[in-house]
C-alpha cells in the first residue's frame, strides 16, 4: 500500500484543509473552504494539485473549489448533493474513489448528521471526516437526526483503532472543556486535554489524533458507556444506551 504525507494548511479561524501527497509533485486537497492559502502553500512546496475532495457542502469546507479547480485543472470528487457545484464525479457508501496520479484509492462512507449528504473518504490508514468527528467532540446536527448521527459514529468507531482522524476544525481544547462536565473521572480524557492545551500553547495543532484515542475520550463515541449515559440522564432523564443518550449530550453542547 502506497504511503501517504498529510499536512495541515490553516484557514480562516479554525478551519483545516488537508493537503494529500504520495509521489513526485502531485497532490490533493480535501475540504479547500478558501483557495488563497492553498496556492500559496502549492508554491512553497513545489506542488501541482490534481484532486479535490470534498465532504459536505457548507462554504467554509467548498468556498475555494471553483478558483482552484478553474486554475489547476483539479479533479473535483464529493457527495451527490445538488448544492455542490462543479464536481466531476459523485459517490456515496461502499463506493471507491480513485486519485491515479497519487496511486491512492479511498472508500467513500456516508456519515451523515452534521449534514445530510456528508461523506467521510477512509484509506491509508487515514480518515477524513469534516465535520461530522472532531476531536473529543462531534459536530452540529444541522439537518439530521441523533439517530443518523449514532450509525455514522459507529460506522467510524468500528475502523481500525490505529486509524488517524482528520478532522475539519481545531475544536478540541473547547471539547476537552465539555467533555470534562460530562466525563469528569475519565484519566484518559484528563490527560489528553492537557495534552491539547500544552500543545495551542506552543502553537501546534491537536490534530489528528488516533481513533483509539477518541474511543477512550470522546463522549459522542462513548454513548453506551454507563458513565456517559448517566450523564445525559440528569439532562434527560429517559435517556438510554445509544443515540437518546447522544442526543442529550448533543443538545447539552449546544447550549454549553
Amino acid at each position: 500500500m502506497p504511503e501517504i504525507t498529510v499536512s495541515a494548511i490553516p484557514a480562516f479561524n479554525d478551519n483545516y484543509i488537508w493537503l494529500i501527497s504520495s509521489r513526485g509533485n502531485h497532490c490533493a486537497v480535501v475540504d479547500p473552504g478558501d483557495a488563497e492559502p492553498v496556492k500559496k502553500e502549492l508554491r512553497r512546496a513545489g506542488l501541482h494539485l490534481d484532486y479535490i475532495l470534498i465532504t459536505h457542502h457548507h462554504a467554509d469546507h467548498t468556498g475555494g473549489v471553483a478558483e482552484l479547480a478553474g486554475e489547476s485543472g483539479a479533479k473535483v470528487f464529493g457527495p451527490r448533493d445538488h448544492r455542490i457545484s462543479g464536481q466531476d464525479a459523485s459517490y456515496g457508501e461502499g463506493e471507491t474513489v480513485n486519485l491515479p496520479l497519487l496511486k491512492l484509492q479511498f472508500d467513500v462512507i456516508e456519515i451523515p448528521g452534521h449534514t445530510s449528504s456528508h461523506i467521510a473518504f477512509y484509506g491509508h490508514g487515514s480518515l477524513f471526516c469534516g465535520d461530522t468527528l472532531f476531536s473529543v467532540g462531534c459536530g452540529r446536527l444541522f439537518e439530521g437526526t441523533p439517530a443518523q448521527m449514532q450509525v455514522s459514529l459507529d460506522k467510524i468507531a468500528a475502523l481500525p483503532p490505529e486509524t488517524l482522524i482528520y478532522c475539519g476544525h481545531e475544536y478540541t481544547l473547547a471539547n476537552c472543556d465539555f467533555a470534562l462536565q460530562v466525563d469528569p473521572a475519565n484519566e484518559k480524557l484528563a490527560a489528553r486535554a492537557s495534552r491539547a492545551e500544552a500543545a495551542r500553547a506552543a502553537g501546534r495543532r491537536t490534530v489528528p489524533s488516533s481513533l483509539g484515542e477518541e474511543l477512550a475520550v470522546n463522549p459522542f463515541l462513548r454513548s453506551r458507556q454507563p458513565a456517559i449515559v448517566m450523564a445525559a440522564k440528569k439532562r434527560n432523564p429517559a435517556a438510554q444506551p445509544g443515540e437518546s443518550t447522544l442526543a442529550a449530550i448533543r443538545a447539552w453542547k449546544d447550549a454549553f
